[in-house]
């Protein structure tokens, strides 16, 4: 017996990937998007197990760009968890690229679900919508603050666009939301085992720091979080009572870029060789962020702490993440394992 339907937006993507297979696991029938169906065989054999059955995994075409295929998509399911969003690019001209297929999708999504009948939304957010535009601190944050996008010194297009698409879903859920209940779950920098060749793009703190392609390590850091505690996240704010109307941080404890590679020589002996050794001075990032456009799009970053505080996920929820050195050695191994990086 099915536990309900559970319509997962984007279920190519990494996160997704991981609250199919946890939904699935836990008795749940899933529906999920893609944007072609074209893609339909390799996510099902890329999830394998349950994922396999048609019966219990089923694919709407559905694009956040566009209106057609999301009423399909949402009718009949009992929750939806918005995990799809507009990638991350050094070549963004303008925000509007970002923030507009950000903010309409969501809006799409919500009104879909609401007109669908379905009892709660959980969006996944981030880190982004909450932690910037105010520069370094000590004092971790909480899910009370929000990114000031107005300063464009301390953000870029896409933290502006989380924090603007956030916030237009609260002010749809309060002025049009009816019935539906909206949740938010903001993660850090997600690691954590790859399915395949196809990850996200904080994989890459993981994969430079072992294949080469950077000669040091930047003053560079994030709150880390493993991709599969970000799953049960969602599963758990997606049914928890008390969860109804609010956000949660879902991360853990801040790491700089050689926090990492410390953790990768210790516990990764057989990679270790591949790994720098210096920390890079911010000057020669600066020089070096000519010639690399994602780097050049974060150079707000250097030398920014920005921890957060995760007890309210804790409390509320009873969320118990593992630790992220875990996480940082899955990840690594798990991209040896997927032909991504050579073996040792």
């Amino acid at each position: 017996m099915s536990k309900g339907i559970v319509l997962v937006t984007g279920g190519s993507g990494y996160i997704a990937a991981f609250c199919i297979r946890q939904l699935l696991d836990e008795g749940w029938t899933v529906r999920t998007t893609v944007r072609s169906l074209s893609r339909e065989a390799e996510v099902r054999e890329t999830l394998g197990g349950a994922a396999l059955d048609p019966a219990r995994l089923s694919f709407s075409a559905a694009d956040l760009g566009a209106d057609a295929g999301w009423v399909d998509a949402a009718h009949g399911a009992d929750y939806v968890l918005h995990v799809a969003a507009p990638l991350p690019s050094d070549k963004v001209a303008h925000d509007d690229e970002l923030v507009i297929p950000a903010r309409e999708g969501t809006l799409r999504v919500l009104r879909a679900a609401r007109d669908g009948g379905a009892k709660r939304v959980v969006i996944t957010s981030s880190t982004a919508a909450v932690c910037y535009g105010r520069g370094s601190r000590s004092a971790p944050y909480t899910e009370a603050e929000w990114t000031d996008e107005s300063n464009l010194g301390d953000t870029s297009a896409y933290e502006r666009a989380k924090t603007l698409s956030e916030r237009a879903a609260w002010a749809f859920m309060e002025a049009e939301g009816g019935a539906l209940e909206l949740v938010t779950v903001n993660p850090g920098a997600v690691l954590g085992p790859v399915l395949s060749g196809d990850f996200s793009v904080s994989i890459e703190i993981v994969k430079k720091l072992l294949d080469g392609s950077v000669p040091g390590y930047p003053k560079l850091g994030w709150p880390l979080v493993d991709v599969r505690d970000i799953a049960d996240l969602h599963l758990r704010a997606m049914t928890a009572p008390n969860a109804a109307g609010e956000r949660f941080l879902g991360a853990g404890d801040f790491l700089w870029m050689s926090d990492i590679a410390e953790v990768l020589r210790a516990r990764t002996p057989a990679l270790a060789s591949r790994l720098p050794r210096f920390r890079l001075p911010n000057w020669l990032v600066r020089v070096a962020a000519v010639f690399d456009g994602v780097l050049r799009g974060r150079l707000f970053e250097l030398d920014k702490e920005r921890r957060v505080d995760n007890g309210k996920a804790r409390s509320v929820l009873g969320w118990n993440p593992r630790p992220v050195a875990d996480s940082i050695v899955d990840c690594a191994e798990s991209l040896v394992a997927a032909g991504v990086l050579k073996p040792a």
